[in-house]
């Protein structure tokens, strides 16, 4: 470390050879420069060494006491940033999301944006006032009272219905035999026919006033309940509504502490830069990542910004798929807004996603007739128009078939997946081949190239998937709000540390197949070159290999076989 600054650590081992990048990172996707790799490897060599503090990642750390195996294991996201000092000295920063051991200041790794924890920060006073009133709140929601009395309305509720439906069913059978006694007036003297009606009338109406006066009897007693109830509901919605604006105001104070800087100096706070966002709300812990602590230490330092690279530390989270050691992008949902501030006025590298990878490439046609088409959709290859790319399948079937009708895309695969896909030429033909989609009687067999050696023959996972609302489009795995996936596999064969499986799924759910196979609850090895859910190579070895349907025209059923480039 210099002795200028402890958080600027010099490399360990000469990097004078490895050539500076021309531009800075392009965060969101990207492969570690060198320079980056050698900066993270450092930084994990200390995450295995040190002493200082204890935290339990779910790995084997050097020198590490007993005591860190009561700790709860949380994996964490850290990051490096190279950087020139004023003295044009090559080094790097280090930094972590969040908190680690508890704490967000610890030595080796820059600061966070605003320490929310220490002791003269107003968080901790304020957060203690909502604490304080969730705690009330929870006395309350647990009064016996509460439940007593919303269980004793429900039943006198109950019984009001029961005996005013009873009374009105009488009062139906007396309407019935007054109506009878009505007929029968002809029978009767004279002074009976002037009575009787009159005393018929006196029943309907002594009817009605009983059917009030048992109405109002059980209003009276569930008043009386309801009137204890609504003085306790009345104080928990109090508090709920007071809780609500103390921390509606606690956040905001937040928000205007976490102020951004970039090249140009330029500070803004997280209100301002989420003021463009969907909701305009900055999500939670935004500003809490790696990546804009690195950052913002460096134009405070005066530090020149040359690479960057985050890594996944320990074990992965329950829902998300973090490998450990990879390297991933920055999240989109909290980082996006922030980073797209904080690198204004640098040289930083292009989108790739802006590229279109399938230029010049040709989209094979396997079989066609004037109903369908059969295609085979080649890797990194749009199935519809995207935000910034148009060139896809839907857009070459477009030209090709000017006078086809309808939506044309009958079913998608991601752009990564190659393989055969139907294509629709009128709308008749489009909604029969979706009903056999709908229907599961289409059978899809697809072939992956997994990182690992699986041991069994065959399986089925069904892991439930939702999107991750803070990194699209990345899927979660959520007993809570994920949709059913289901996914059943064969294995194919299994040599030098890959195996190749079919995988047929029973569901559609995006990226479905990628999260089965590299979830921990899943097979825990992630598909061969997946850059979300693995490692980035040249492609994504997952390939829909085959494809049987019926004839939309001639009800015939058709199979459809092509193997992928890495069989």
């Amino acid at each position: 470390m210099s002795e200028l600054d402890p958080r600027f650590i010099q490399f360990n081992e000469s990097v004078a050879d490895i050539p500076l990048p021309e531009k800075f990172t392009f965060p969101f996707f990207y492969q570690p420069h060198p320079l980056a790799i050698k900066a993270s490897e450092q930084l994990q060599q200390h995450l295995m060494h040190q002493t200082d503090w204890q935290h339990n990642f779910g790995v084997t750390q050097s020198h590490a006491p007993e005591a860190l195996q009561s700790l709860p294991v949380i994996g964490k996201m850290f990051g490096v940033l190279v950087v020139k000092d004023a003295h044009n000295q090559l080094g790097f920063l280090a930094a972590f999301s969040g908190k680690v051991a508890d704490q967000n200041i610890l030595p080796y790794f820059v600061p966070p944006v605003f320490d929310m924890l220490s002791q003269d920060s107003f968080f901790k006073d304020e957060y203690e006032a909502v604490n304080t009133l969730s705690h009330q709140l929870t006395v309350l929601q647990s009064d016996p009272n509460l439940a007593s009395l919303t269980e004793n309305l429900k039943l006198l509720m109950l019984k009001a219905e029961q005996e005013i439906a009873q009374f009105r069913q009488q009062m139906i059978e007396n309407r019935k035999t007054r109506k009878t006694k009505r007929s029968s007036l002809t029978n009767l003297t004279e002074d009976e026919q002037k009575t009787l009606p009159i005393e018929l009338s006196r029943q309907s109406v002594q009817d009605k006033h009983q059917l009030n006066s048992i109405k109002a009897s059980w209003e009276h007693k569930c008043g009386l309940v309801q009137q204890q109830l609504d003085a306790l509901t009345n104080q928990i919605d109090s508090i709920k509504q007071q809780r609500k604006q103390v921390s509606n105001t606690l956040q905001h104070k937040l928000f205007a502490q976490y102020r951004f800087l970039n090249i140009r100096g330029e500070s803004r706070d997280l209100t301002h830069i989420f003021k463009d966002a969907p909701n305009q709300q900055p999500p939670a812990a935004a500003g809490e990542c790696a990546a804009p602590k690195l950052l913002q230490y460096a134009f405070q330092q005066q530090f020149t910004p040359i690479t960057m690279a985050e890594f996944w530390w320990g074990e992965s989270p329950k829902s998300e798929i973090k490998q450990h050691k990879n390297y991933y992008p920055a999240c989109h949902g909290k980082c996006r807004p922030i980073l797209g501030h904080m690198l204004d006025g640098m040289n930083v590298d292009e989108n790739p996603l802006l590229n279109n990878p399938a230029e010049g490439v040709e989209l094979p046609i396997l079989y066609q007739d004037p109903y369908i088409v059969i295609v085979n959709k080649p890797a990194n290859f749009l199935s519809v128009p995207g935000k910034n790319i148009t060139d896809s399948v839907y857009s070459r079937m477009k030209q090709r078939f000017p006078n086809a009708t309808g939506p044309l895309i009958v079913h998608r695969l991601d752009m990564s997946t190659s393989g055969l896909m139907v294509i629709a030429l009128s709308k008749e033909v489009n909604k029969h081949l979706v009903q056999q989609f709908i229907a599961r009687t289409v059978t899809k067999r697809y072939i992956a190239k997994i990182d690992g050696e699986v041991t069994e023959d065959s399986g089925t996972i069904s892991l439930p998937l939702r999107v991750d609302l803070d990194d699209r489009p990345k899927q979660l795995v959520c007993d809570e709000h994920g949709k059913h996936a289901e996914t059943f596999w064969q294995k194919v064969t299994t040599k030098s540390g890959k195996s190749l499986l079919h995988l047929y799924p029973k569901t559609g759910r995006t990226h479905q197949l990628r999260v089965h196979c590299a979830h921990h609850q899943g097979l825990n090895m992630p598909i061969l070159g997946d850059d979300l859910y693995g490692k980035t190579e040249q492609r994504l070895h997952l390939h829909a290999q085959l494809l049987s349907i019926t004839h939309p025209h001639t009800n015939v059923a058709m199979t459809f076989e092509v193997n992928a480039d890495f069989e």
